[in-house]
């Protein structure tokens, strides 16, 4: 083989080999962009639950609470037909819940649940947001869910705290205490109120309409 067409036989073979890393390049590209788009078309409440937003929309949770709500409707009936004392929809719990990580907590000795006093610093709390003229939407929401009681559990749903989220550990986000601390539940539920439905007074409208919120 001459000089010249080993030359030239060496080039026709980087070539190919080049061709071919291009094409297997390029489909990595493509398969990453792919991927990419992907993630771009999930809707907003999907990325938000990727990032652990305690406020995201969740069909599932909303769902719930709905068939909780509809259970204890159907339940309070049922009792007063019978001439049964009023159904209750929440109970006490003896220990806080575990979940998101966090083991069943045990109340500080000798404590006990100041519905009055968490209702005070619930009106404090909720000024200081600018909610001043809707108190009385908060307290008669949350007097509706817990009766002000950080030690409040949804018998149908296990709904926890004053604000009654569901699952409770999402509270989580306003505070490490969120089992046994009255002022990290309000502030876990006022923000909540505030990204879901912008103002107690249109949580209070949206649970008398559908009996949650």
């Amino acid at each position: 083989m001459t000089p010249k067409r080993m030359t030239i036989t060496g080039l026709s073979v980087a070539l190919v080999a080049a061709s071919g890393f291009y094409v297997v390049r390029t489909a990595q590209e493509n398969e990453a962009a792919r991927k990419v788009a992907e993630a771009e078309a999930m809707t907003l409440p999907d990325l938000a639950r990727m990032l652990d937003n305690p406020f995201a929309p969740d069909p599932e949770t909303d769902a719930l609470k709905a068939a909780a709500a509809q259970a204890q409707r159907a339940q309070a009936i049922k009792d007063a037909r019978n001439g049964v004392p009023a159904f209750k929809r929440v109970k006490i719990v003896k220990k806080a819940p575990a979940g998101g990580g966090f083991a069943p907590a045990d109340f500080p000795p000798g404590s006990r649940p100041n519905p009055g006093s968490n209702k005070a610093l619930g009106q404090e709390m909720a000024a200081a947001r600018g909610w001043a003229g809707e108190w009385g939407c908060l307290e008669k929401l949350w007097d509706k869910e817990s009766n002000w009681n950080e030690r409040a559990m949804n018998r149908s749903s296990g709904a926890y705290g004053i604000p009654q989220s569901l699952p409770g550990h999402k509270m989580a986000s306003a505070g490490s205490d969120w089992q046994v601390n009255p002022a990290t539940q309000i502030k876990w539920g006022l923000g909540y109120i505030a990204a879901r439905y912008k103002s107690p007074c249109g949580a209070w409208a949206h649970s008398q309409r559908v009996g949650w919120y």
